[in-house]
């Protein structure tokens, strides 16, 4: 094989995104086909895509025609674990949209099915492509902090005006999304926050707001707290609410203090570990000797969505290893069925969940979802910008 033909299901907002850098921007990738149950997207598809790229109204239909060796899946979250098991059954390679879905029970199931076949599995994290957060993930695997004692993160420049939530009649619902804040744009800090440290929380207690500033049934503000098998505790603030907004990360450790902030990464070096100077420090009130050091980084926030599907494109043409391989969505999706869990059962949830429970309450949302959305004409928003 020298080329891997794409078909794209889902052609609304990043499903149009990842059409358009298929077709002129991936070396050893073509787009082959999408699929759309809208007739109304197909019709965009006819009018702006070549007229090679073939079009379907059923994923049944795409995974039947031979026409491609891999789907990109970028349909609502529910839809991706049973769509990416039906495509490896069909031989297909699989690059899911985040998140890997929406209860882990189900993400469990696709990367069962992934583990059975010999395709190449993978999910967009396209944030792991940033230089700040793969020279985080150095800094930490490589010893440079020391033993992590806290992780503080602040991700609050997620503003979304009611329009947003409006412009489609699934959004910010249990049954249509299956969550807000924290299955829609929190996914990529969630997956950062565990890859990056290489650390999972032993438990976790949250407080969710639901429909805290928007006219919504799901979260739109939430507050985590967690805690680590070594006694490392740590923080977790989002909302879509606030502007202006804060992105801050913080790790701290034996070493000092590392921050990821307005696109800089700022390592505070103690010149003697802080075990260390307690151990033989004898004035007082004194503090360690602390260095502000700005770490240089490649500038810019990387290949971001092109960068995955390339890395995925030569996962399959050249055994390149995968970036983001998709058995790894599983770990932020935990961290998200948590927080929920914890604010629905008003208690402790120790990892890793239980997933039958967490699945029982979700059904539970949804059967028991009164909110009714306003009549709304399906809205297709421009991503431009987004992640």
């Amino acid at each position: 094989m020298d080329k891997v033909r794409f078909g794209i299901i889902g052609v609304g907002g990043m499903g149009r995104t990842h059409a358009q850098s298929l077709l002129s921007d991936i070396k050893g990738a073509e787009l082959a086909a999408v699929c759309d149950i809208s007739p109304e997207r197909l019709d965009w598809a006819e009018q702006h895509l070549p007229d090679h790229v073939q079009r379907f109204l059923s994923p049944e239909e795409l995974f039947k025609s031979g026409t491609i060796d891999a789907v990109m899946i970028a349909t609502p979250h529910y839809d991706h674990p049973p769509l990416a098991i039906e495509a490896l059954g069909y031989g297909l390679h699989v690059l899911i949209e985040k998140p890997a879905g929406v209860y882990t029970k189900a993400v469990q199931e696709m990367n069962d099915a992934a583990a059975k076949s010999d395709r190449v599995f993978g999910i967009m994290y396209n944030q792991r492509t940033n230089p700040l957060y793969q020279k985080l993930r150095d800094l930490i695997k490589s010893g440079e902090l020391g033993e992590i004692r806290r992780t503080n993160w602040i991700i609050t420049n997620w503003y979304r005006s009611q329009s947003y939530y409006d412009s489609g009649g699934w959004r910010a619902t249990w049954g249509g999304e299956g969550g807000g804040v924290l299955l829609n744009q929190d996914p990529h800090q969630l997956d950062l926050w565990q890859w990056t440290t290489g650390m999972m929380p032993k438990r976790v207690r949250a407080f969710c707001h639901f429909g805290k500033y928007r006219n919504i049934e799901v979260e739109d503000d939430v507050t985590a707290y967690v805690e680590y098998e070594n006694g490392a505790t740590g923080l977790f603030i989002t909302t879509t609410g606030e502007a202006p907004g804060t992105n801050r990360f913080e790790i701290t450790g034996d070493n000092g203090k590392i921050v990821i902030e307005d696109g800089k990464l700022t390592f505070y070096r103690l010149r003697t570990p802080e075990p260390q100077f307690n151990a033989e420090y004898t004035g007082g009130f004194g503090t360690p000797e602390c260095w502000k050091c700005e770490i240089p980084v490649e500038a810019g926030s990387g290949e971001q969505h092109k960068g995955i599907l390339r890395n995925f494109t030569n996962a399959i043409l050249h055994g390149e290893a995968l970036l983001a391989p998709g058995e790894e969505g599983i770990h932020g999706l935990t961290l998200s069925n948590a927080m929920y869990l914890s604010a629905w059962t008003d208690n402790w949830v120790n990892l890793p969940i239980d997933s039958e429970l967490f699945y029982e309450k979700l059904m539970e949302q949804v059967k028991n979802s009164t909110f009714r959305k306003a009549p709304v004409s399906s809205k297709t928003l421009d991503v431009t910008g987004t992640h």
